[in-house]
């Protein structure tokens, strides 16, 4: 390979540590035995493409992003007018974090009408098994309902919970409401 085996080893240990992996649970996830990515963690051997291939599949990531073939700078910029939109007329939504392959966490700003509300009742979560999400009330009153639980939220106000729950947000006041939603994916519970 043509990366300092070094600095490849560190960043798979720490992309490891990140998701609260052992070297075990790596090594059950990728194929690779645990002595050979403990060798190649501390820098003593280089993988072959085909052993980095492994890793990266096991750390859910593709090899060029296990690499960073993929990255630039390691800057990204999104513009407001290039930010990805969704939702209806009573609930909007804009994804502020770009589309990068192997983000952890997306964050967006959702605005709800009055009386409106981002899913129904018995809407099934969306977010992947392990995901937190941190939700901060901008303008308005904002009802949090997850698992039979309702928190009356206002301007300034805080929730963090587990995303993969069925849960919703509703806007009971008579103005519009807005919140950031921070989703972190994939995370482990603890």
């Amino acid at each position: 390979m043509s990366v300092n085996g070094q600095v490849f080893g560190t960043r798979i240990r720490h992309l490891r540590d990140a998701m609260d992996l052992s070297l075990r649970d790596l090594a059950e996830r990728s194929g690779v035995s645990a002595p050979m990515l403990s060798q190649v963690e501390r820098g003593e051997t280089s993988p072959t493409l085909s052993i980095a291939e492994r890793i990266a599949a096991g750390l859910e990531l593709s090899l060029s992003q296990l690499l960073r073939l993929d990255e630039t700078d390691g800057v990204s910029v999104v513009r407001v007018e290039d930010r990805r939109r969704g939702g209806g007329p009573r609930h909007r939504y804009e994804v502020l974090t770009p589309p990068l392959p192997g983000l952890r966490a997306e964050v967006s700003l959702h605005r709800l009408a009055p009386g409106a509300s981002t899913a129904e009742p018995d809407d099934p979560p969306l977010h992947e098994p392990g995901s937190r999400e941190t939700a901060v009330v901008v303008d308005g009153r904002v009802r949090f309902v997850c698992g039979g639980r309702v928190d009356e939220l206002e301007s300034g106000d805080t929730v963090t919970f587990d995303s993969d729950l069925p849960h919703h947000f509703e806007n009971p006041g008579s103005g519009d409401a807005s919140f950031y939603a921070v989703v972190a994916a994939g995370l482990r519970r603890s």
